[in-house]
């Protein structure tokens, strides 16, 4: 089974281009690979879950909801580099995250690597 890293970067209420990347992240997931997810810079406001969508102040729907059914895609936990540990968004999440130093190692570890 081929493993996929998938490196998220955009904000949670960002662009269309988040849906996106989660939906092709499940679809990889759904067909048998092997998907690992984790979450930098900007999309580590995709932990927070409790937002509620206002198609007024909003003009794309909440991803984090796209997040939270992750569990079902066996695309938990979700990674967090241990730089993070202490982000707000980390802190206040309920998702299962697990903690990890990004290097050439770790990533070498898996087959391919999409950046998002």
């Amino acid at each position: 089974m081929k493993s996929v890293l998938v490196i998220l970067t955009q904000a949670n209420l960002s662009s269309l281009q988040v849906h996106e990347s989660l939906s092709a992240t499940m679809v990889l997931a759904t067909f048998g690979a092997e998907v690992k997810i984790l979450l930098q810079g900007a999309a580590l406001s995709l932990l927070r879950s409790d937002l509620q969508f206002d198609q007024v102040k909003h003009a794309f729907k909440l991803a984090s909801n796209m997040v939270d059914s992750f569990e079902f895609y066996d695309l938990t936990p979700i990674l967090v580099e241990q730089k993070n540990q202490n982000s707000a968004f980390v802190q206040q999440s309920e998702q299962e995250l697990t903690f990890i130093e990004l290097s050439p190692e770790f990533i070498r570890g898996f087959d391919h690597v999409l950046y998002w």
